[in-house]
């Protein structure tokens, strides 16, 4: 909860309000989500990277869709109720020697072979720099700071 409160601003205390859900042990096309949960309604999947690659975007897809096909398993998608699925944000953590902005959004719509004016499917993923120097709003979080501390120890 506390690593929510830093990167999104706000300040949630009831952990009965947290619901995770990481696919725990499963492995998605050599892809393992670090963590995924709701809070109010919103669905964050996080990931902690230690290489930069572009193809973050169609990774955080191939594992939403999985995601979302487990939550809406019981209902009827061919009925004419609405299924409602949670809004998702995707953010990464990033920390490696090759030098990244402090933030950067990468799109789906990027890895397109064919450039679109205006893209029919779009994923954005939110890449923080957590090394040293960077970001430093957001490592104030001492929470925050320890968690991150503790996976680049791993």
């Amino acid at each position: 909860m506390e690593l929510y409160n830093a990167v999104s601003g706000k300040n949630y205390k009831d952990p009965e309000m947290l619901e995770i859900n990481t696919l725990e042990n499963v492995i998605y096309m050599s892809m393992i989500n670090d963590l995924s949960f709701i809070i109010d309604v919103r669905l964050s999947l996080y990931e902690h990277q230690s290489t930069f690659s572009p193809n973050l975007p169609l990774r955080f897809l191939l594992y939403l869709s999985d995601l979302i096909s487990g939550m809406v398993r019981n209902e009827n998608l061919y009925g004419t109720k609405k299924v409602l699925i949670p809004p998702p944000r995707f953010i990464v953590f990033y920390n490696a020697e090759e030098e990244q902005p402090d933030r950067q959004v990468l799109k789906l719509s990027d890895l397109y072979a064919v450039e679109e004016d205006s893209p029919k499917l779009e994923l954005e993923v939110l890449v923080l720099n957590i090394n040293a120097g960077h970001n430093p709003e957001l490592m104030k979080a001492a929470i925050f700071f320890g968690n991150m501390q503790s996976i680049q120890a791993e």
